[in-house]
């Protein structure tokens, strides 16, 4: 999306940053924006208990009050008072305050009184959210910046399927972040002037949390814009290492399972997101034993940042290969006969299904992984929503190589054709101006 905004506009990129970024992520972001501008991002177990109680006494979700981070504060208003911004693009919901809070330092904006009872309590030390959801609506002035809203997922959705299949406390933590969030993302909609979102399943989803007439009124500030990829940098994939780009696809190398010994199942993504978490361990203790009954010797492999003790304890067994972050993925996808996204949670899209296809890979998903992308389910893609199901396409997939080869070609055409941003990207375009 960068890219694309930087041909026609001059970006200010402001983000938080992990302890464990490196200096040259920053770099390459700076090659598109006019300006980068980080902030540490403190995670600690007293700042969760922090949260909870802060969320807890003022109804924001647990997660929201978490990031209420005063270095974030100043910085955002430094910087409206420094340069008259046209847009502040709040990129998925966990930024949406922030922009509410540079909206309102703007010298541009006007406001008129709130429509809610004005607070008589001392604000000074809610969090960050709640003092945005306090503060006045807003009337554009002349040259006030607008506010666009990129909702990645529907939060409350992805929350209410995270606590379905969760247990004891934490399901009932889950659950009440679940309530928050429905309260917390309809006002946040509500203040924004445009929303962005991947999929018209989220799009229904966020419309959900209104009734008519609201609904049909929020509705008009609803663009369905998908995650896209690069298919010009990204060349597709086989056993021997990369196939050359300029190859015609109906051309390309034949791969057959029989070159993958052991014949190796990968699952790529951040080890450290609750329902990528969930999805390896069912796979693992569901659908792997079904897999081996036929194909002892096949391999799992969970290649991801940060995985928690319950998945790396899944490597006693010698089958399977937990690495956490690696820096270059490449040797684990030319040994790949197998890609899978085992999820029964989630919202948005998955954009590693985006990536396999871009990489020539054979891909198994459960429906709930692929919700949200266009697909043709047995052509580009094998779904399956049980274990059982899910084993056997995993186990055609090993061993048909005609199957696997089709799946490879197609999927490479179509994330070439569907997901392509120097063309779908277009449609920014007319929502910007």
């Amino acid at each position: 999306m960068m890219r694309h905004l930087s041909q026609q506009h001059a970006v200010t990129l402001v983000s938080f940053v992990r302890v464990d970024d490196r200096p040259e992520y920053v770099e390459h972001l700076a090659q598109f924006c006019r300006a980068v501008h980080t902030v540490p991002m403190v995670r600690s177990t007293a700042r969760n208990l922090r949260a909870g109680l802060k969320g807890l006494l003022t109804g924001l979700p647990m997660v929201i009050a978490r990031d209420d981070t005063p270095a974030m504060t100043a910085l955002l208003r430094r910087l409206v008072q420094e340069t008259p911004f046209d847009l502040i693009h709040a990129d998925q919901l966990s930024m949406a305050a922030w922009a509410q809070l540079a909206a309102k330092a703007a010298p541009t904006d006007q406001i008129t009184p709130t429509t809610h009872p004005p607070s008589t309590r001392d604000d000074s030390f809610a969090p960050f959210a709640l003092r945005a959801l306090r503060a006045p609506s807003r009337v554009r002035g002349p040259n006030a910046p607008r506010l666009l809203l990129d909702e990645h997922n529907a939060i409350y959705k992805l929350t209410e399927r995270m606590a379905a299949e969760s247990q004891g406390l934490r399901r009932w933590i889950t659950q009440r972040e679940a309530r928050a969030f429905r309260r917390y993302e309809a006002d946040m909609v509500r203040r924004f002037d445009a929303i962005l979102t991947v999929s018209n399943e989220d799009r229904g989803l966020l419309l959900d949390l209104f009734a008519e007439p609201e609904r049909s009124q929020q509705a008009a500030k609803f663009t369905t814009i998908p995650i896209c990829v690069d298919p010009t940098t990204q060349t597709m994939i086989d056993e021997r290492g990369m196939m050359n780009a300029e190859t015609p696809p109906d051309s390309a190398f034949i791969v057959h399972p029989s070159s993958f010994r052991p014949p190796t199942i990968l699952h790529l993504g951040t080890m450290f997101w609750p329902p990528n978490v969930a999805g390896v361990l069912w796979f693992a203790r569901e659908v792997l034993p079904l897999i081996w009954q036929q194909a002892p010797e096949a391999r799992f492999v969970v290649v991801g940042k940060n995985p928690p003790p319950e998945v790396q304890a899944l490597a006693a067994d010698p089958r399977i290969e937990v690495t956490g972050y690696v820096a270059d993925p490449q040797p684990y996808l030319q040994a790949t006969g197998v890609f899978v996204v085992p999820l029964h949670s989630g919202g948005g899209m998955r954009v590693k299904i985006l990536d396999a296809w871009l990489w020539g890979l054979p891909i198994v998903s459960t429906p709930i992984g692929a919700e949200g992308i266009e697909l043709v389910d047995g052509e580009n893609i094998l779904l399956a929503a049980d274990a059982a199901s899910f084993a056997d396409a995993a186990l055609r997939l090993l061993t048909d190589a005609a199957l696997n080869q089709r799946l490879r070609l197609a999927g490479r055409r179509w994330v070439e054709q569907r997901y392509a941003w120097q063309v779908v990207y277009r449609r920014v375009d007319a929502l910007l101006g």
